[in-house]
């Protein structure tokens, strides 16, 4: 088949990466998946003249609202993938859930990361419940061998010795739902008693206006810097030598950040908002916190507690590896796609 797969594709951020790796999955099945930024799309008609000069047969869109209201009336078969926003904002908002609930109408299936979501979707939508698939994301992580630490925390302005240091790795795009400006004043009471302490921010600038904000204030914030997106193999490494990872995010649908650094053995402090609590357990796969004070006290007991780390870390690696399957993401994915190949009506 000849696959059209609309998705928000920002440099290096996780729908970017969860679009990357289904097209992967796609293609190993002998499929035709072509990749296009939902942003790039203004009206359904530019998406039906990319239809008929491509010569597709079929569609998939992560997102409801901003990908799969683009591939309604085109006569060509289609599935879609939650995302997030899809669920934790836009159902909040009456005309966007109307356009969802008829995205679902015609869509051959929709993938939900969990069974939150999932349940969520089923109560917003109830006529689309024989048609919602659980399939968790699929994680791989490939840390650059050749990456130098030392130069990452120069290039950072973190001039400490590395035994006295404890880097504190918050991943994501510069945007407001990602809230990464909510431990920083928490933080930098902290770092000027435990000068070792730094949180490090990285990500894509995606909200220009909110770049300048984040900007601002982390140059006037004590122990806490900023560095620009990078290659996902030197995120990997890292996340591989910080202490811990972070999030901070208002709402998740599901963090690849956080299930990578359980792969990558690192432990993760995250806010407690249901996207983040379906992964992490509390003092089980991770820590949660739930304002920027009691983030402080999760990151100290951690800090002098190894066996309470080692014990997370173990925890957190097991659990990506019952759970986030790469292959099992790759056979839902090339089973899903069967829906869509002509004559399979018959069989949903």
């Amino acid at each position: 088949m000849r696959l059209l797969f609309l998705a928000v594709l920002r440099p290096h951020t996780g729908n970017a990466v969860t679009a990357k790796r289904v097209r992967d999955h796609l293609e190993a099945a002998g499929h035709l998946c072509i990749l296009r930024d939902v942003f790039n799309f203004e009206s359904p008609a530019e998406i039906a003249d990319l239809i008929a000069a491509e010569n597709l047969d079929a569609a998939l869109a992560l997102h409801l609202y901003r990908g799969g209201r683009l591939l309604q009336g085109h006569q060509i078969p289609f599935g879609v993938i939650f995302g997030g926003t899809d669920l934790n904002e836009d159902a909040n908002q009456l005309e966007k859930s109307e356009v969802m609930g008829k995205v679902l109408e015609e869509a051959r299936f929709a993938v939900a990361f969990t069974e939150s979501m999932k349940e969520k979707a089923q109560t917003q939508w109830p006529h689309a419940k024989g048609k919602i698939y659980v399939q968790s994301q699929g994680i791989v992580t490939t840390p650059n061998a050749a990456f130098d630490w030392d130069t990452f925390l120069q290039r950072s302005d973190i001039s400490q010795s590395a035994d006295a240091l404890h880097v504190f790795l918050l991943i994501c795009g510069l945007r407001q739902v990602k809230d990464p400006l909510y431990l920083v004043d928490a933080f930098s009471e902290w770092h000027q008693e435990e000068p070792g302490v730094y949180l490090v921010i990285v990500g894509p600038e995606v909200d220009p206006e909110f770049t300048r904000e984040v900007k601002a204030k982390v140059k006037r914030a004590a122990g806490v810097r900023l560095v620009g997106e990078m290659p996902q193999e030197d995120l990997h490494a890292v996340v591989k030598n910080c202490f811990a990872l972070v999030n901070s995010s208002v709402s998740e649908g599901m963090s690849a950040a956080i299930l990578e650094a359980m792969d990558l053995e690192v432990p993760v402090l995250a806010r407690n908002i249901p996207g983040n609590a379906a992964v992490v357990k509390h003092e089980v796969t991770g820590l949660l916190f739930s304002d920027p004070q009691e983030f402080v006290q999760l990151a100290k007991r951690l800090m002098s507690d190894p066996a309470l780390e080692r014990e997370i870390v173990a925890n957190g690696r097991e659990y990506v590896r019952r759970h986030h399957s790469w292959q099992v993401e790759r056979d839902t994915y090339q089973s899903l796609a069967r829906k869509l190949a002509p004559g399979s009506e018959d069989s949903l």
